[in-house]
């Protein structure tokens, strides 16, 4: 297309009709016009991103490379192909002892908040229904996977659902900056709202703006009503910085999360939520403080001086 007044304002157009578009997205809310949208591209692409995931599998391909040998004349292409497929193997052997590390640290999470989890893999990154920090899952509706479930792994939480398709289903990560959810501080309980900000911490706002709060203090999930879209006592993260008061009825601090959002692999969608609240028993121990070497005080007597001789 040559560069022309028409074709200018072409492109002008489409920029102004997708920022429009954004820009119902987000103040619609859960009640986006958009989301019919987002449902019926969920139900399309799902299954296609479920096939490219299980398609690279290097297990998978390992297997299928070594199969595709055993037919073969020549004995030099035969060796190659099973070396390269041993390779494969082994890479992808390192890899589950990852996920399974990752699989157990998640377990244990949820056991210590007594939630009932069913586990899911991500398998793509930033879905193309929507305009936000967003993972896709290989679970969905026939699952029983439901919109507004929380999402956490073996570190804390991920986020919420917020598309469903029969397979699949879309997860709102909590670092988006429409992301918002209540928090409580470890041990004091000052209750406030944690907001994504993208690639950056999280932003939370106390409502106690005398609050006394230092870095490394630990936050976690409040809860919402009828446990949805969060379950109480999910780990959040820890205080990298306290901005100052200034006198505002709020505090202002920044968070970081304790989820790594870049490499997520394994994670569990919460379909039961735990009886009773279980305030801070989901955060993991605090590592001690390490202890002062000893100080080695060593001591010289003198050794009696010798009697002068007669």
């Amino acid at each position: 297309m040559r560069d022309t007044r028409e074709s200018r304002l072409l492109l002008v157009l489409l920029i102004a009709i997708a920022f429009a578009l954004i820009t119902v997205d987000i103040r619609g809310g859960e009640q986006s016009p958009l989301d019919g949208v987002r449902h019926a591209a969920a139900s399309a692409f799902g299954p296609v991103e479920e096939g490219v995931a299980a398609a690279v599998d290097p297990v998978g391909d390992a297997i299928a490379a070594v199969r595709d040998s055993g037919g073969r004349s020549d004995r030099i292409s035969e060796l190659e192909r099973e070396n390269t497929a041993l390779k494969q193997k082994l890479g992808s052997d390192v890899r589950n002892r990852g996920r399974l590390r990752e699989l157990d640290a998640m377990l244990k999470t949820a056991g210590r908040g007594q939630y009932g989890i069913k586990g899911a893999q991500v398998i793509a990154i930033g879905a193309a229904q929507g305009f936000s920090w967003t993972v896709t899952i290989d679970i969905g509706s026939n699952d029983g996977i439901k919109r507004d479930m929380t999402v956490l792994n073996g570190d804390g939480l991920v986020g919420r659902v917020t598309t469903v398709g029969p397979t699949t289903a879309t997860v709102l990560l909590a670092s988006d900056p429409k992301f918002t959810v209540g928090t409580r501080m470890e041990k004091t309980g000052e209750i406030g709202f944690a907001g994504g900000q993208g690639d950056r911490s999280l932003r939370v706002e106390l409502l106690n703006g005398k609050a006394v709060v230092h870095e490394g203090d630990r936050l976690v999930t409040f809860g919402s009503s009828k446990d949805k879209p969060f379950v109480p006592g999910v780990p959040v993260g820890e205080v990298s910085r306290v901005e100052p008061a200034g006198g505002g009825l709020t505090r202002t601090l920044q968070v970081r999360p304790f989820v790594g959002f870049s490499k997520l692999d394994l994670v569990g969608v919460v379909v039961e939520a735990p009886r009773e609240d279980p305030r801070d028993s989901v955060l993991p121990p605090k590592p001690e403080a390490p202890k002062p070497a000893p100080t080695v005080t060593v001591t010289v007597t003198p050794s009696p001086s010798a009697k002068p001789q007669d």
